[in-house]
């Protein structure tokens, strides 16, 4: 047997979170990064309704980032470097974040070991009642960074976003040209079950033929969306460690489908029909039985 790391559905940590002591968060930007990691830190956890359940939950109105640059090989204690308040979308910041899956634990996963530069974050949102939530994450060369708001967190990557961010004073994610060849960062409810409810359609992606060429793909409807969520929600879960073990059968080339919804991020499932667990999300992790498997061959994009 073989220990194959899924390194389709993104990257995250094992490193722990570290848990603030309850003292009120501070006012403004501290002077140096307390944590001794990319991401996983903020200087005081909120006690604001929902952030047990969501990175970022309800509207902010406003958002400031806190920047502290170093290098993952020297990590904590990195100095604040400098600051940025949006001039406009914090609402909309935080509603696209709160769409992130988030947990009492970020899942941990594979992660590369490139050593490099990197840029820790804090964020300060305030709310019209006067309350504060921070959120830690980071910028990082693997893109392996826990983001937390100090109660629950989460392995998604939001680095390149938050850094976009802090350069412009506005929020606009950056997004990829070919969905296929974008960052994965799961959807929230995929702690719970392997499809969120409410997909509009399901785009398959698989590794090109060739390395010179771009990934195979082939786009699903509503309905097949649909039905093939209830089939991968029908099985049954387990907490997911992102690795499988491979089997005597060859099964086909793994895939990843892309869940799409009218709001928010994809929900992402990975296929690795020649091992087992066979289906992943980030989070969860199943074997499918013999219905599911040939439903994932149908919609695969290697399929002939």
């Amino acid at each position: 047997m073989i220990a194959i790391a899924l390194a389709a559905t993104g990257c995250a940590t094992a490193v722990l979170v570290s848990r603030p002591a309850a003292s009120p968060p501070p006012p403004s930007c501290p002077q140096r990064w307390g944590g001794d990691a990319p991401g996983g830190w903020v200087p005081g956890s909120s006690g604001l309704d929902g952030a047990d359940r969501s990175l970022v939950p309800g509207r902010p109105v406003s958002a400031m980032i806190c920047a502290y640059p170093g290098d993952n090989t020297r990590s904590g204690g990195e100095r604040l470097s400098g600051s940025k308040t949006l001039t406009d979308g914090a609402a909309a910041m935080a509603h696209d974040l709160d769409y992130l899956p988030a947990a009492e634990k970020a899942q941990p996963g594979p992660c590369t070991l490139m050593g490099g530069a990197m840029t820790n974050y804090l964020v300060r949102f305030v709310y019209d009642d006067g309350k504060v939530l921070w959120l830690g994450t980071a910028e990082e060369v693997n893109s392996c960074v826990t983001t937390t708001n100090g109660t629950v967190s989460s392995s998604s990557y939001v680095g390149p976003d938050i850094t976009a961010a802090y350069r412009t004073g506005a929020w606009r994610p950056v997004r990829p040209a070919d969905p296929c060849q974008g960052r994965f960062t799961g959807r929230r409810g995929q702690n719970e079950r392997m499809v969120p409810e409410g997909p509009v359609s399901v785009l398959a992606c698989g590794q090109p033929n060739r390395p010179d060429t771009p990934p195979v793909r082939r786009e699903h409807d509503a309905r097949a969306a649909q039905g093939l969520a209830r089939a991968l929600n029908s099985l049954e879960t387990r907490p997911g460690d992102n690795t499988c073990q491979q089997t005597s059968n060859p099964g086909g080339k793994p895939f990843t489908l892309l869940f799409r919804y009218p709001d928010g991020p994809d929900a992402t499932v990975t296929i690795v029909p020649d091992c087992s667990p066979t289906v992943n999300n980030g989070l969860l992790q199943a074997d499918a039985d013999a219905p599911v498997r040939e439903l994932v061959r149908a919609v695969s994009p290697h399929a002939r």
